[in-house]
């Protein structure tokens, strides 16, 4: 085979793959596997390459997290601390769209988005349910901290986990460069939720009394086994903190604490396997060998070359130009394929332009590929969970009504995003402080605004 024809057969497969993705025709692991097979059947890609081409850390860390939080979910402190959080708000709606979404965002930055809404979002539907309101504007609430949230870590979203997994940036590197800017977004696009909700949602006050009666106590259902877990799941996520120093991959850190979560419980390895999200796993997979043969036939080469054209290899605008392709892109395409293609990209400008830290890019592309997942129902895994669930239980999200209000929302985290790193690339310490001081200010602002906005409500 010619290697101009093995260049337009991996395009064409690439494209048709993402297309058939996007379009959900099919179900996007079949999609992915179907490109794989096409391109090892028609000797595009060798089996030998295309089993380099797998990146095992990020399967192995996924398949780690999801084995733990699978035996936790067992203990019922997910749904404990839900209906502790829409009792913190009172049962007032637009407090506990805020309640909820806070605790979305911090399970996704410790666990990861994806296994987060799977746990928070049937819990919301049933708050709904018995507070008589339409659970829509929680659960597009939820996606949006989801993946705010995951975007503080390195294990908080799946394209950060394929970052972290290709680079040698850890744990810390991501909380301390993105976890600042990641505080400012989201009080920001928090106090605008409130403001679209404000005045929408309405509760009868025997419906509050009613959710306000709950024992959040009932629903641990097994106290010796949620010790076991949150033991474990606090070594697991200090073994994160520390892997660099350790040197450790995060996909060991996460097996290990996996299997050393199975030998403290007794659980039936069976039944444990079935927590983990397989279709997720082979899709990742299929992924994988369909970007290696972009790579294998040397298109990755040449659109690195273009970029490095365009932006003369200066780093700062290639940054930026990354930082808003990946946004876009990602509202449309799954954040998980498009941060796929792009990492071997830029592997290769680092290579070509001679650069040795692109540590840089490395930010622009996690900031875009996962605050621009917001943009579109189809822009992350997330959102496409979420979706399914509500439209399990009768309650259907349109492509446009979510993206009437999360589309601007997302717009608004890159405009913040492309300042941060401005004031980054100058002065790396002077960003951090100033989004930390940022984010403490707009939080107290924020306070007292709700105080004064709820003593004018019960006057």
């Amino acid at each position: 085979m010619s290697e101009q024809y093995q260049v337009i057969v991996a395009a064409v497969v690439f494209i048709a793959t993402y297309v058939v993705i996007v379009s959900e025709k099919i179900h996007r692991m079949v999609a992915a596997f179907i490109g794989a097979g096409l391109l090892l059947l028609l000797g595009v890609i060798k089996f030998e390459a295309a089993a380099h081409a797998v990146d095992y850390n990020t399967i192995g860390l996924l398949v780690g997290m999801m084995l733990i939080v699978g035996i936790t979910r067992n203990t019922g402190v997910f749904e404990f601390l839900s209906i502790k959080a829409a009792k913190g708000a009172g049962g007032e709606p637009v407090r506990l769209i805020a309640a909820l979404a806070l605790v979305t965002a911090i399970l996704s930055a410790l666990l990861d988005n994806v296994t987060t809404v799977l746990l928070i979002a049937p819990v919301t539907l049933v708050i709904a349910g018995m507070l008589k309101i339409s659970p829509l504007p929680f659960l597009i609430s939820e996606i949006i901290a989801s993946n705010i949230g995951g975007t503080a870590t390195l294990i908080g979203d799946p394209p950060n986990i394929m970052i972290g997994s290709a680079t040698r940036l850890g744990f810390m590197d991501f909380v301390i460069n993105l976890a600042p800017v990641v505080a400012v977004i989201y009080l920001i696009t928090f106090f605008i939720i409130r403001l679209i909700y404000g005045r929408q949602l309405t509760v009868r006050p025997d419906l509050k009394a009613q959710l306000m009666d709950l024992d959040e106590q009932d629903e641990i259902k097994d106290p010796a086994l949620l010790r076991k877990c949150l033991l474990v799941l606090a070594l697991t996520i200090l073994g994160f903190v520390l892997h660099q120093f350790i040197h450790l991959e995060s996909a060991v850190i996460a097996l290990s604490g996996a299997s050393l979560l199975l030998l403290l419980t007794r659980e039936d390895p069976e039944h444990a396997l079935q927590s983990v999200e397989w279709p997720v796993i082979f899709f990742f997979i299929g992924l994988f060998v369909v970007v290696g043969a972009l790579e294998e036939v040397g298109i990755i080469q040449a659109m690195a070359k273009w970029t490095l054209d365009v932006t003369s290899g200066s780093l700062l605008p290639t940054g930026i130009l990354i930082l808003w392709l990946s946004a876009i892109a990602s509202s449309f395409v799954d954040n998980i394929p498009f941060v796929a293609t792009m990492i071997p990209l830029l592997q290769e400008m680092s290579r070509l332009g001679g650069i040795t830290d692109i540590n840089f890019l490395w930010w622009s592309l996690a900031l875009g590929a996962c605050l621009g997942g917001n943009g579109t129902i189809v822009g992350a895994s997330a959102n496409l969970i979420v979706v399914g669930i509500a439209e399990r239980k009768g309650h259907h999200i349109s492509f446009l009504g979510f993206m009437k209000i999360a589309f601007p929302l997302m717009l608004m985290s890159i405009v913040i995003s492309t300042g941060y790193l401005l004031i980054w690339y100058n002065n790396r310490l002077a960003a951090i402080a100033g989004s930390l001081g940022t984010a403490a200010v707009l939080y107290l602002l924020f306070k007292v605004i709700q105080g004064k906005a709820e003593k004018r409500f019960h006057r």
